[in-house]
């Protein structure tokens, strides 16, 4: 094992281990967020569960000195990151919870390796965000650019903008307030980058590919996924089901964490 190859990659990507159990809980959070979204969620698994949360290159407490734009111009890249953190810990059987853009993170992590995982749980996903032949990814192109060019010139009022419309649930203005502060405290320039490369991606043949059971937890009033596309994931993903929650909003693990927990347990549970 080398030892000052673990400690850069644990530096590198903020990484917390804790909780009692065996079987390891990894949890990915969202665009423009860090390990700090699963503050809610965690604290019911943690006696059963081992937990490992860590920050993607650009967020949170991670390494900025890490971040390479060839490695990080594709979703593969993070996915690679991913694999080295399991790698490192030595992880095994390990079920991923990827939020948003990190369930496509998970799926491409777990193809690569799918004998370091047992189970994949993707909340809020999409595999594709763009308008295509028979498939409603909700964007047509010229939105998506215009969206991402007005990132580009004012990154701070897109984020207050955008965290309203993410978060829902607008009678709670302080989860959208609380989004905000998550996105402008990311690296501006990074946070762009990865902007980009998730909104332009397309994982949907890579879903077909998937050997391990999977999870799809979908909110209703969702800004960036919808029951339809949560719908076209179990239909062409093996082993998928789908649990649809009462709440809204894009982040039910900030907004509906005891919707989420109850959703996750079945399934962590069943063998």
């Amino acid at each position: 094992m080398n030892t000052a190859l673990d400690s850069s990659i644990v530096l590198r990507n903020n990484v917390k281990v804790f909780g009692h159990g065996t079987q390891v809980l990894m949890f990915g959070h969202g665009f423009g967020c860090d390990l700090n979204t699963w503050r809610l969620v965690t604290p019911a698994f943690e006696q059963d569960y081992k937990i490992v949360l860590f920050d993607y290159v650009g967020a949170g407490n991670s390494d900025l000195n890490a971040y390479d734009n060839e490695r990080y111009s594709t979703l593969e890249g993070y996915a690679k990151d991913v694999l080295e953190i399991c790698e490192t810990l030595n992880l095994k059987d390990v079920i991923f919870i990827g939020h948003s853009v990190s369930s496509m993170i998970g799926l491409l992590a777990v193809n690569m390796s799918p004998e370091k995982f047992g189970k994949l749980v993707f909340i809020g996903p999409s595999p594709r965000y763009l308008n295509d032949v028979n498939y409603p990814g909700g964007l047509e192109r010229d939105e998506l650019e215009e969206l991402l060019e007005i990132m580009d010139s004012n990154y701070l009022g897109w984020s207050s903008t955008m965290a309203g419309h993410i978060m829902g649930n607008h009678d709670r203005p302080e989860l959208a307030d609380g989004l905000a502060s998550s996105f402008c405290s990311t690296n501006p320039e990074i946070a762009k980058k990865f902007a980009r490369v998730t909104f332009l991606s397309d994982n949907r043949a890579d879903l077909q590919n998937l050997k391990v059971p999977s999870l799809t937890i979908q909110c209703q009033e969702d800004f960036l996924t919808n029951e339809v596309i949560a719908a076209y994931i179990e239909g062409i993903t093996p082993g998928n089901q789908v649990t649809l929650l009462n709440s809204t909003g894009h982040c039910p693990h900030l907004s509906d964490p005891t919707g989420v927990i109850n959703a996750l347990k079945p399934f962590l549970n069943k063998a």
